[in-house]
C-alpha cells in the first residue's frame, strides 16, 4: 500500500517542505501505522540530507502522513539499524 508523507524540514537557515508517496508494507501498517509511516519518512528524510548536502543547523520541524497524523516526534525517534 502507499501512504502520503509530508516533511517541513530546516536547512541552511531556511525552512522547507517536500511531499511524496510511499509504499509500505501492508502487514506492518496495519500492526503499526504509525511507526511504519516513521520509518519510511526518516528513510527519506536521509536522502533528502543527502541530496541537498544539509548543513549543521539541518532539524526536522514537522512529518505528516496521510493528511493529518503527525509523526514528528516518532521519525526523531527512528535510529539507524546498520
Amino acid at each position: 500500500m502507499n501512504i502520503n508523507i509530508k516533511v517541513y524540514l530546516h536547512s541552511k537557515g531556511t525552512r522547507f517542505f517536500q511531499s511524496g508517496s510511499f509504499a509500505v508494507m501492508n502487514s506492518d501498517f496495519k500492526k503499526d501505522p504509525d511507526w511504519t509511516a516513521a520509518i519510511a519518512a526518516y528513510e527519506w528524510i536521509q536522502q533528502i540530507k543527502v541530496k541537498f548536502a544539509a548543513s549543521d543547523d539541518f532539524r526536522i520541524d514537522e512529518v505528516i502522513y496521510n493528511e493529518d497524523n503527525d509523526i514528528t516526534e516518532l521519525v526523531k525517534k527512528v535510529k539507524p539499524t546498520f
